[in-house]
């Protein structure tokens, strides 16, 4: 978790700018159950009232609902409506039921929501009790007739009836809800015998709640896609950084860190695990900073209502942590074993697919597409087994819920029945207990995807944090004018976890116009020796140096730069021929490439190409033969015109004529430089100024073809091996000829 934070880092600015717009979001999510609460109890059960205080209300009920009022409460009435102390004197006159009322009508002068709801809080009791006796009254004909002969002997009779403890006893009976209905009921009717309409106050009521509704939901869809843009620039800014990281590194890794790490576990790690905390960082800005936001507010809103049923919530949420911790250390060691066998699976693919000629020359499709088999079965079966334990995730999610839902329908219904909770406030609970189960959801939802991120981020961190062995000196000497001199002192070398040296003890020189070979049987060390050059690794002891100048001291840009290497495989890149011949230098001229390509004895085969030189050259090479490719490999390093030639065996593919064409006019063309060739091929060495046998990894011999035929038995083996004794001696004769 922590290396996956850390990469988000560089984009604090935007996921602060995410926080906020998910504060904004979960608002407006948490406003929406109040609005469907509202709607219910207020738009369709109250019809549109809110207030105990009515917008408008006759003289004889204002009147009226002073009955139960102690003087300060009256004060508090009379200042809604702007009522003068003399209207109020007529009302206290004229306040029995019967008695003539003055038609007047009264407007409500407060419309302070705050102030409104004081007055809900300080006059709800005395309102109600003198709503219920007035309604008492109206049912019953004696009472009635009895206010208009002896209305104070009435009126003292149900001021000792409905005292305060009375009042204070009905409230708790029934319930502060369902007090509060029947004070909005009064209002209601006050309103009615004002004249006010409504039905349409109803309907306006509907249509202002349903047009918040409205606004608020699309202030929070924009406020959700706004953060999902966010976080999925964070996510790709993310993958693009990491990919670019670890393709930096790679790039500059040695043989050594290459041999360490597999070309597929690589390919994986800078696709497949880059696209895990892509995905991941991306939801985790969307989810993990919006559950806890919505579970706090969710929370809040529900001790809000006043229902007293958070005990459900938090039986609900110990459920859900119980099962999903069931759920996940069942499935979580799948989900580590199977970033391991994608890598098995990418290393077996490739494998395959890129040794596909060899595999159908021996007749093993059947042998690999069962290896193959076997690895994607191991892989299918792991996914099978997480996916399996994980389709219980949802319908187990859903059951809880439900339970849930029924749960709180069960208790509400009781409240309900009780007068302590309305219809739309229950609504609202159950709104409110999904968002916050659902918060809980997410939260371990993203506790599985998260310890898989964790994988795939450590595998990430592995590559970016392993430091190249080979690396460029803290202050690299800079050669102004190089000469080639490559000179070789007392250099073994020992690949990382081998046992013993490859080659021990080399000792040897090079230099410009003249052409050294490197020959021996396989698996001697020759390829090995001239990777030392351009430093694809470093030499365990010794030290190999240009013009005097430790390859190590130099920068690698340099080093690279002053040498054309030619390696046993030859390699090409997607694109054109041209192209392919400038790779080591992007400004060579058509001339100087055109050069090149007739110097490696390309030229015939590239004429012959539709396009010429701006003929297409698929990846790898593939559209072009073996001997084509050679040659062109061979041209791009003579066009990059180096002071040191380096040839691993690069002229295996040609045949005895075109190779020693080639080796010819090469000659005659870079008669300056030094020249390095590792070959099989006493044909193609015999020429050489200087001959190098290897033999397990040290020097059995070096000299001429001629010395080496008369004093190394290592070399005398090798050319009878490859040569009859009349063909040794015509190249004895050829030799001494081309010595002389």
């Amino acid at each position: 978790m922590r290396k996956i934070i850390k990469n988000m880092f560089p984009y604090w600015k935007t996921i602060i700018i995410i926080v906020m717009l998910l504060c904004v979001q979960a608002y407006c999510d948490l406003a929406l159950p109040t609005y469907t609460s509202k709607i219910i109890d207020v738009g369709i059960q109250d019809r549109g009232v809110e207030h105990i205080a009515p917008e408008k209300i006759t003289a004889e009920d204002f009147a009226k609902a002073q009955m139960f009022m102690d003087d300060d409460q009256k004060e508090l009435w009379t200042s809604l409506y702007g009522v003068k102390a003399s209207e109020s004197e007529m009302q206290d006159a004229s306040k029995m039921p019967g008695v003539a009322a003055v038609s007047k009508t009264y407007s409500l002068k407060v419309t302070d929501e705050d102030q409104l709801a004081k007055v809900d809080d300080e006059l709800l009791m005395p309102v109600v009790a003198g709503y219920q006796v007035n309604k008492a009254i109206e049912k019953d004909k004696k009472l009635a007739q009895a206010m208009q002969v002896q209305p104070e002997a009435v009126m003292e009779q149900m001021n000792e009836k409905y005292n305060v403890d009375d009042m204070q006893k009905m409230a708790d009976s029934i319930g502060t809800e369902t007090l509060m209905s029947m004070g909005v009921a009064f209002a209601a009717e006050c309103n009615e015998h004002a004249g006010v309409d409504m039905d349409a106050m109803q309907k306006s009521y509907l249509k202002t709640a349903g047009s918040k509704m409205f606004v608020v939901a699309v202030v929070m869809l924009l406020a959700a896609m706004t953060v999902a843009f966010f976080a999925s620039r964070v996510g790709a800014g993310i993958g693009r950084t990491l990919r670019n990281k670890v393709f930096r590194n790679v790039v500059n890794f040695s043989g050594g860190e290459m041999d360490k790490f597999s070309t597929a576990s690589l390919i994986t790690r800078n696709t497949n695990d880059v696209q895990q905390i892509q995905m991941v960082s991306s939801m985790l800005l969307r989810m993990i900073l919006y559950a806890p936001i919505i579970a706090i507010g969710g929370v809040y809103k529900v001790w809000k209502t006043g229902a007293n049923m958070g005990w459900v919530i938090g039986l609900a949420v110990v459920v859900i942590l119980g099962f999903v911790m069931v759920l996940v250390s069942v499935a979580m060691p799948k989900f580590k074993k199977m970033q391991t066998l994608v890598d098995g699976l990418n290393l077996v693919s490739r494998e395959i697919l890129t040794g596909l000629p060899v595999i159908r020359a021996f007749g093993r499709e059947e042998a690999e597409e069962a290896r193959f088999d076997v690895a994607n079965k191991n892989l299918m079966k792991t996914q099978l087994f997480t996916n399996r334990v994980m389709t219980f995730m949802m319908p187990g999610m859903t059951l809880i819920m439900n339970c849930l839902v029924v749960l709180i329908t069960w208790v509400s219904a009781h409240r309900i029945d009780d007068g302590t909770l309305q219809v739309g406030m229950m609504t609202a609970f159950i709104t409110y207990s999904m968002l916050i189960i659902m918060s809980f959801l997410m939260l371990t939802m993203m506790s599985i995807m998260i310890p898989r991120a964790g994988v795939a981020a450590d595998r990430i961190d592995e590559v970016i944090q392993t430091q190249p062995s080979v690396t460029d000196a803290p202050e690299p000497t800079k050669m102004e004018d190089i000469k080639g001199v490559v000179e070789f002192k007392n250099v073994s070398f020992q690949y990382p976890d081998a046992k013993a040296d490859v080659i021990h003890d080399i000792s040897f020189k090079a230099e410009p116009g003249k052409v050294t070979a490197i020959i021996g049987s396989t698996g001697s060390g020759k390829s090995t020796l001239v990777n030392l050059i351009p430093r694809f690794y470093d030499v365990t002891s010794g030290e190999i140096t240009i013009d005097g100048v430790d390859i190590r001291e130099m920068s690698m840009k340099q080093l690279r730069d002053c040498i054309g290497f030619v390696p046993q495989k030859g390699t090409l890149f997607s694109g054109t021929i041209a192209s392919n011949l400038r790779f080591g230098r992007e400004d060579a001229t058509d001339e100087e490439i055109a050069r090149a390509a007739e110097i490696a004895q390309a030229e015939e085969f590239i004429a012959s190409k539709p396009e010429k030189y701006n003929d297409h050259i698929s990846q790898g090479g593939s559209n072009v033969s073996g001997g084509q490719k050679q040659r062109l490999a061979i041209a791009r390093a003579i066009a990059k015109d180096p002071k040191i030639f380096v040839f691993d065996d690069s002229f295996s593919a040609l045949d005895m004529k075109t190779d020693a064409k080639l080796r010819k006019a090469l000659a005659a063309q870079v008669s300056d430089s030094t020249e390095i060739i590792v070959a099989q091929r006493i044909s193609t060495i015999l020429h050489a100024d200087q001959i190098i046998v290897l033999d397990d990894g040290e020097i059995a011999g070096i000299g001429t073809h001629s010395q080496l035929m008369k004093a190394c038995d290592v070399y005398r083996e090798i050319a009878e091996s490859q040569l009859s004794q009349k063909e040794i001696e015509k190249m004895l004769e050829e030799v001494s000829e081309h010595d002389a």
